[in-house]
């Protein structure tokens, strides 16, 4: 029954296709044979229903209506038209077939016969036009890919397969547009300003929108991936539960809300904070803020001046400052150990050892931060070991466990 409806969908759609090719074929012919078709010739309905069927199309808002490659392929086909019939459809045979038509181009205006020229000049424009609509064919398949195959798999596996298929066809189309190189075209259409401005400007607009296109297509990808895995996440979490309901079929959830000692797995929830603010807009309560007011504790600490920069600084910050110099201090006695031992030395250990009064995080995000802002070269000699784990069996994301260095002598392995 699906297959049925299917097929009676897709032959319904054939027909009306072909019906607007049938009706409006002069108008598409005189497209076929001139650079542009004249919109003119159609209705506004119309004009839709052939742009949205890909007979029609339009390279940017600035140029005309052109056919599409596909349609003037077929064309070319059904009239064995050889000059405009292409059996292989790559980039770099449009490019040669360009140089092609350029080359005979300058020859006919080098002879003088600008019958030839023009002609030579619309085949390149037609040209070029295929060039674009192919491009911009493939990435609306991509886009289509995006909605259809991509969205709609049930594993992650399948998501990672349609990921790299997509992938590479955005490889192929930019191994594609690497192929055009405008130092060449420039060099190609010499002083010819119709050459350049189709050639040079506008192909190298074109161009350029195709790579942001291609661009947006990747951030998508992306995007539709990671959502992917937090949707897996849920689920894995769902069918787990369901797994020990099916083992514990008697289970009772308790009234969490009305015991005073929570679960850890279910005390996840961060405390609310209420807003407030004071109401300035009533004056009845203005005799309530003024004792508030009088009620604040007055700052009594003296500002003390720095030598170094002349600026005011209170006790408090001077205090801070000395624990950081202590913190980078104890860092650095770390990096001394380090060097003065033969093997991996672990951040955690030295922690433990020396009984340092820090938290281990702020411990191990100072190592780090002291070997990321070594010196490339001794960055080498200090080889960084990185013991990480997952942050839970739901959540891949790694989290750093511990630290160990190793200084790598001159001569030495590691």
């Amino acid at each position: 029954m699906v297959d049925e409806t299917f097929t009676s969908s897709l032959v319904k759609t054939g027909v009306e296709r072909l019906s607007l090719l049938g009706k409006h074929a002069e108008a598409l012919m005189q497209g076929y044979i001139g650079e542009e078709v004249d919109p003119s010739a159609f209705s506004e309905t119309a004009l839709k229903k052939l742009m949205a069927a890909r007979i029609l199309w339009r390279p940017d808002e600035y140029s005309g209506l052109k056919l599409s490659h596909r349609v003037r392929d077929l064309l070319a086909e059904m009239l064995a038209d050889e000059k405009r019939r292409h059996v292989n459809a790559d980039v770099a045979e449009t490019l040669e077939l360009i140089r092609n038509l350029v080359q005979g181009y300058h020859e006919a205006q080098h002879r003088g016969d600008y019958l030839l020229a023009e002609q030579q000049q619309l085949r390149l424009t037609q040209e070029v036009d295929d060039l674009n609509s192919r491009f911009a064919d493939a990435i609306d398949s991509l886009w289509q890919r995006l909605n259809s195959d991509f969205g709609f798999v049930s594993s992650l596996n399948d998501k990672i397969r349609e990921n790299e298929r997509a992938q590479k066809q955005i490889s192929r189309l930019l191994d594609g547009l690497e192929l055009i190189d405008f130092e060449e075209l420039i060099a190609l259409v010499a002083g010819q300003g119709a050459l350049r401005k189709l050639l040079i400007s506008q192909l190298q607009v074109q161009v350029s929108s195709h790579y942001t296109s291609l661009r947006e297509v990747q951030v998508r990808l992306v995007q539709l991936l990671a959502r992917f895995r937090q949707q897996q996440e849920r689920s894995l979490l769902v069918h787990g539960m369901l797994a020990f309901l099916r083992e514990h079929p008697g289970f009772q959830p308790g009234n969490y809300a009305r015991r005073s000692q929570v679960p850890e797995v279910v005390n996840r929830a961060a405390p609310l904070v209420p807003a407030a603010a004071v109401a300035l807009d009533r004056p009845s309560e203005s005799d309530q803020l003024a004792e508030l007011v009088r009620q604040l504790p007055r700052r009594e600490q003296p500002l003390v001046a720095t030598e170094e920069a002349g600026v005011l600084a209170t006790p408090q910050d001077e205090a801070i400052a000395a624990r950081q110099q202590q913190l980078k201090k104890e860092v650095e006695d770390f990096y001394l150990e380090v060097i003065d031992s033969e093997g991996a030395v672990s951040a955690l250990d030295f922690w433990h050892k020396k009984q340092l009064g820090w938290d281990a995080e702020i411990w191990l995000f100072q190592v780090l931060a002291e070997h990321q802002g070594l010196p490339a070269q001794e960055q080498e000699q200090l080889h960084l070991f990185k013991e990480e784990s997952p942050a839970s069996d739901w959540n891949q994301v790694l989290l750093i466990r511990d630290l160990h260095l190793q200084f790598k002598r001159s001569g030495v392995g590691l």
